[in-house]
C-alpha cells in the first residue's frame, strides 16, 4: 500500500462536501451542512485522498483556512480519518496551511485531543472558549441598552456593518459578512443615538442547534439587546461560544439557561495576541471563522 507520506495534499472544492461530511461523521461530528458549504466556498479546503489501492478508499484528510485580506487567517474543520490518525497527516497539512499564509498570523481553537500538535507546530494558547447550548430564558427585566434600538438588518446597513467590524476584527471580511443575510435566519443591528451602529449580530441554523454569531458590540449591555432575540424562540437550542475575556456574559447567560457543552484553547500562530479587539469581539462567525 502507498506509504501515507506519498499522498499529496490537494486543494478542495464545493463539489467535495459530501466528502468532507462523510469524513465528519466518521469522526462522531454533526453532518453540519449549511457551515461545510459556506467554508468551502468562502475559506480554502486542504484534502489527502485515499490511495488507490486502499480498499476504504475517499478522504482520510481535511482542513479549512480562511483569509481575511491576507492579514491574519483562521484555521478550522481538522479532520483526520480515525485508522489514519496518529501518523502525521495532520501535521503535514497545518504544515501546508502555515505556509500559504506566508508568516500572517494564524488562529485555531484547539481540542484537548489536537493541542500538543499545534504547540509542537508553535501555536500559543491566548485564552479559553466555552461553548454553551440550552433553551434561552428571556432576562426578567428589559434586555436593552438605554437609546439603542434593535432591528433587522437591511442591505443599506451593510457598508455601515463592514466599517465598523474591520476594526473590532483587526482585517477586513467583505467576502464572508456579505453571505450573511442568506446564511443567517436572523441579522440583526443595534443602533444608537444620532443612527450610529453600536453593534450587530447574527444566528444561524446547524443541526441540532442554532448558532448565534458573529456577534460584534461597543459593550455588554449591547452584546445582551442584541443576543436576547438572537437565541430567544428559536427552532432548536441556542448555541454561544464565549470567551474567557467575558467573563460577565458568561454568568449571564447560565443566567439564562445555556450551560457549558465542550471547552477549547483559543491558539495563534505568527503573533503574540489575537489581531482586532477582542473586547468588542463577543462570538466569532463560527470557530472555524475565528
Amino acid at each position: 500500500m502507498t506509504s501515507l507520506d506519498d499522498l499529496p495534499i490537494r486543494l478542495l472544492t464545493p463539489a467535495d462536501l459530501t466528502a468532507c461530511l462523510d469524513l465528519a461523521e466518521e469522526n462522531a461530528w454533526e453532518r453540519e451542512e449549511h457551515r461545510w458549504r459556506l467554508l468551502l466556498t468562502s475559506g480554502q479546503g486542504y484534502g489527502i485522498d485515499a490511495s488507490a489501492d486502499d480498499p476504504a478508499g475517499g478522504l482520510v484528510a481535511a482542513v479549512i483556512r480562511t483569509s481575511y485580506a491576507d492579514q491574519w487567517h483562521a484555521v478550522g474543520m481538522m479532520l483526520v480519518a480515525r485508522q489514519r490518525q496518529r501518523q502525521g497527516l495532520g501535521q503535514r497539512m497545518m504544515r501546508r496551511v502555515i505556509g500559504d499564509a506566508a508568516g500572517a498570523p494564524v488562529l485555531l481553537t484547539a481540542t484537548d485531543q489536537g493541542r500538543g500538535l499545534y504547540e509542537r507546530l508553535g501555536f500559543k494558547a491566548v485564552g479559553g472558549i466555552t461553548t454553551v447550548r440550552g433553551t434561552f430564558v428571556p432576562p426578567p427585566g428589559p434586555a436593552g441598552a438605554d437609546g439603542v434600538t434593535v432591528r433587522p438588518a437591511t442591505a443599506a446597513d451593510l457598508p455601515a456593518i463592514l466599517a465598523y467590524d474591520r476594526p473590532a476584527f483587526g482585517a477586513d471580511r467583505t467576502e464572508l459578512l456579505a453571505r450573511l443575510p442568506s446564511f443567517a435566519d436572523r441579522f440583526l443591528v443595534a443602533v444608537g443615538p444620532g443612527g450610529r451602529l453600536v453593534g450587530y449580530g447574527a444566528a444561524w441554523p446547524n443541526v441540532t442547534s442554532t448558532s448565534v454569531g458573529p456577534l460584534v458590540a461597543d459593550d455588554p449591555a449591547v452584546a445582551r439587546a442584541l443576543l436576547t432575540p438572537l437565541a430567544l424562540d428559536t427552532p432548536t437550542r441556542a448555541r454561544f461560544d464565549v470567551g474567557d475575556w467575558h467573563p460577565e456574559l458568561a454568568a449571564w447567560l447560565a443566567e439564562r439557561g445555556l450551560v457549558e457543552a465542550a471547552r477549547t484553547e483559543l491558539m495563534i500562530h505568527g503573533a503574540a495576541q489575537p489581531p482586532g479587539d477582542l473586547g468588542r469581539r463577543y462570538a466569532p462567525f463560527s470557530m472555524a471563522h475565528g
